[in-house]
């Protein structure tokens, strides 16, 4: 088996490899001087690129192409344009060159813009990101390209990351600069720990809920749930075992290093993890893992759910983001063996610390849309408070820098502060806090709130902004210091001492945490209505501008997008809820209390000494539970109306937060109740034992 990885590993990927293998050396040479400095692509260059590029792509089974962009949707998107040229004598030539490869130019007008442009105009352009390897899929050449609008707004979620990098990197290279150390390039590194649902696709068709909205918006919990605890890296079914080997070789098959695959807690729930990479290409792996998850799982009988919250009363599904800088293969992060290393370490940790605590709300807002609303803060998750974990012995050195004491290691010995002896940390010296959104874990963090559906560009976005920013005003300061190794000391003492109430190693799910947060200062934004706001605040705006990574018009197109997303969600929901109700669900209740009332009357008519007992309480509880079903279903109908008759796009979102919600809540617990007690053949929805055991 690892012979047939060897081999087959990358093999529709044009990367590096097949790039040095096939391209003439002075090309080539200048493909490399854009992957790793960033300069830009001349147009023969591209050209000869394009045209080993297509002999390739051909080769591999492609007859079309297309640049796949991320739109603000969340997911890719993708216009297939073929090679074939035909000629004037009948016959047909293959063409793709370098104007092709490095620009396209989509309709951009049925893409969500918040407003950056009007219905009518409909041009949009992509553009080639030379960094993102193009692969094959399907018999398309993919190209991964930012996109924009014809004035150069960025329409995309690859455009604001890449500018992103881009700042940190910068800002990065000065902070080591002081060091002695020149480095033309730092790079934010990311893993994304994918995690989802598996289900039978018989169970799937039967479900409309699932159909539209990707989550069940009925179902009485089961016998059993999660309980017994059996589940979490439990031995694997056979169809899942085979479905994830068959992934494995699709994604290995497009360079995708996927590397660890396991049940996790939920019944029917597992994850898979790669290998780290640099950010704006582990985005790329992952969207493409996502897409290759569903379309793999149709091969088994399979449907793979990647909302956050597919069932109720279990575990709902993250995206654990492992973020990093990396200098020269060198993690920055690393608490490093000697003083100049811990201090280095040191002023990178300073300004991780400061960002996630000076923009904690914009952090919460990266991720919010509605199906993480019904995960976060459920103990199952993070809650909506951002904090961050760093263990408890990196805390006491944090804490002793803070307040300019002395640190006692645990082996007891003291250890002075001064410069020249700063302690060595232990890497990945404590346990890890689960309960933490943003924990260290000896050379990393692990942001721990974005949900399974979402595109990882926005969170990572903001964190390499509010990463940028810091670094660049202990950059500006430092260098201007007469003694730099004293002014990075007072720098770390003065940064912990100011944003040391973000560090937090205790349980986040206590309610006594809730309390001391609030008292912190700390956010606690519940849901997304309570979020998005921040991205309009003028210290948020600020930030995306001064860091060039977002123009005010390019972040209010955002918070318009998510506020209109969260609405049209929860529209389609309640519809959704309402159809089954009243199509499905009241129907088949109605129906099966009629076989009873019939077979109670049987009984009567052969003997009036017949007990009807059983066939009366049924009837009492269905009854009960279907009136309040139709009652529910009312209520739900005219909050949607009121929510509706909003004009205003945050009134809107909000009267589906405080009206839409709660009668949405409302509904399915009286359908549940109804579930529990209809005949399991008249009821038209497979229930969660059926769905979460494959039985």
């Amino acid at each position: 088996m690892a012979a047939n990885v060897m081999e087959i590993y990358g093999k529709y990927v044009f990367n590096e490899h097949v790039m040095k293998e096939r391209l003439p050396s002075a090309t080539y040479k200048s493909l490399k001087a854009t992957l790793e400095k960033g300069q830009p692509l001349d147009i023969e260059v591209a050209n000869v690129v394009a045209s080993v590029m297509k002999r390739w792509a051909m080769e591999m089974g492609a007859t079309h192409y297309t640049h796949w962009f991320q739109p603000l949707t969340g997911i890719t998107s993708e216009k297939h344009d073929g090679f074939v040229s035909p000629m004037k004598d009948g016959t047909a030539i293959m063409e793709f060159n370098g104007k092709e490869l490095v620009k396209g130019e989509p309709d951009a007008s049925s893409f969500p813009n918040g407003g950056l442009r009007a219905t009518c105009e409909a041009r949009g352009y992509t553009a080639w990101d030379p960094t993102s390897y193009a692969f094959v899929k399907d018999g398309v050449l993919c190209i991964p390209t930012a996109f924009c609008s014809y004035n150069g707004e960025a329409l995309d979620k690859k455009t604001p990351l890449l500018r992103s990098m881009s700042a940190l990197s910068t800002q990065a290279c000065r902070i080591l600069k002081l060091f002695g150390k020149e480095v033309e390039h730092v790079s934010t590194t990311v893993g994304a720990e994918q995690e989802y649902f598996l289900v039978r696709k018989e169970d799937y068709e039967t479900r409309q809920d699932l159909i539209l909205t990707g989550r069940t918006l009925f179902g009485a919990m089961p016998a059993k749930g999660q309980e017994l605890e059996e589940h979490y890296f439990g031995t694997l079914r056979p169809i899942v075992s085979e479905y994830m080997e068959d992934l494995d070789n699709q994604l290995w098959e497009l360079g995708i290093p996927a590397k660890t695959k396991h049940n996790e807690v939920a019944p029917c729930q597992h994850e898979l993890a790669p290998i780290f990479d640099t950010t704006n290409i582990a985005v790329d792996h992952n969207l493409l893992t996502m897409e290759m998850m569903k379309k793999v799982a149709e091969k088994h009988g399979l449907v793979c759910l990647l909302a956050e919250k597919p069932f109720e009363g279990v575990n709902g599904s993250g995206k654990h983001n492992n973020w990093s800088m990396t200098a020269n293969g060198v993690n920055l992060l690393d608490p490093g063996d000697t003083p100049m290393e811990n201090l280095q370490f040191l002023i990178f940790l300073a300004a991780v610390i400061k960002a996630v605590d000076q923009y904690q709300d914009l952090l919460r807002a990266a991720v919010a849309s509605p199906g993480n609303d019904h995960r976060l803060g459920a103990n199952e998750a993070p809650p909506a408070i951002i904090s961050m974990f760093v263990g408890d012995d990196l805390a006491a050195v944090l804490d002793a820098i803070s307040n300019d004491a002395e640190y006692a290691d645990p082996g007891r010995q003291r250890i002075d502060l001064g410069v020249d002896v700063l302690p060595k940390f232990k890497k990945d010296n404590t346990d890890r806090n689960r309960t933490s959104p943003f924990a260290f874990t000896g050379n990393k963090f692990e942001f721990r709130m974005p949900g399974s559906s979402m595109n990882l560009a926005d969170a990572n976005t903001v964190l390499n902004t509010a990463v940028a920013k810091e670094l660049k005003g202990y950059a500006d300061e430092l260098e201007r210091a007469d003694d730099f190794e004293k002014a990075l000391v007072a720098l770390v003492k003065r940064t912990l001492h100011d944003h040391k109430r973000i560090i937090f190693n205790g349980n986040g799910y206590s309610d006594e945490w809730e309390v001391e947060a609030e008292k912190r200062g700390l956010f606690n934004l519940k849901t997304t209505v309570d979020a998005a706001p921040a991205m309009t605040s003028e210290k948020n705006i600020a930030l995306f501008e001064e860091m060039g990574v977002l123009s005010r018009v390019e972040v209010m197109s955002r918070y318009e997008v998510i506020i209109e997303h969260y609405a049209k969600v929860l529209h389609i929901e309640a519809m959704t809820m309402l159809e089954m109700a009243n199509k499905q669900l009241i129907p088949a209740a109605t129906a099966y209390m009629s076989d009873v009332a019939g077979a109670a009357a049987a009984k009567m008519a052969v003997s009036e000494k017949l007990s009807c007992k059983a066939e009366n309480k049924v009837l009492e509880k269905l009854s009960a539970a279907t009136d309040a079903m139709s009652d529910a279903v009312d209520a739900l109908d005219a909050a949607v109306e009121s929510a509706e008759s909003e004009t205003d796009s945050l009134e809107k979102a909000k009267a589906y937060r405080d009206k839409v919600l709660p009668a949405m809540a409302d509904l399915r617990t009286n359908a549940d109740a109804a579930e529990v007690v209809c005949g399991e053949d008249y009821w038209p929805l497979p229930g969660y034992s059926k769905m979460l055991y494959y039985v």
